[in-house]
């Protein structure tokens, strides 16, 4: 059984920092890419971050690039979403995810077959 397990959510003021969390079971984790993906009340769920071992260089979002940083422990199964200089926008519940065949189109929520429960995040002003 897959399981994809995202922890490190949590309260913060803006300006600040967390880092979330996403360990995999039950997949041949180097074969997948895993993406970050966000949703706020009342909005799309969004494609935050990717990283695969197929692909040199992660993705990220326009709205996020400078300030998260996504990384991946093959040792540990585990991918992190280092968050910074978080702003009341980035307020969402944050999901990991699994895609086999990508990362082609990595910010297409569809294209992902495993999917983690989700931490929520909350950026106070």
């Amino acid at each position: 059984e897959v399981q994809l397990v995202e922890s490190g959510g949590g309260l913060v003021q803006a300006g600040g920092s967390l880092r979330l969390s996403c360990a995999a079971s039950g997949l041949t984790f180097d074969d997948y890419a895993i993406g970050w993906f966000r949703q706020a009340p009342g909005k799309e769920r969004e494609g935050v971050s990717c990283i695969s071992s197929r692909h040199g260089s992660p993705y990220y979002a326009d709205s996020v690039k400078g300030r998260f940083t996504i990384s991946s422990d093959n040792a540990k199964n585990t991918v992190y979403l280092q968050m910074n200089n978080l702003k009341p926008e980035d307020t969402a519940v944050y999901y990991c995810a699994a895609d086999l065949y990508g990362p082609t189109g990595w910010d297409t929520p569809l294209l992902y077959e495993y999917w983690g429960q989700g931490t929520q995040v909350t950026v106070s002003s």
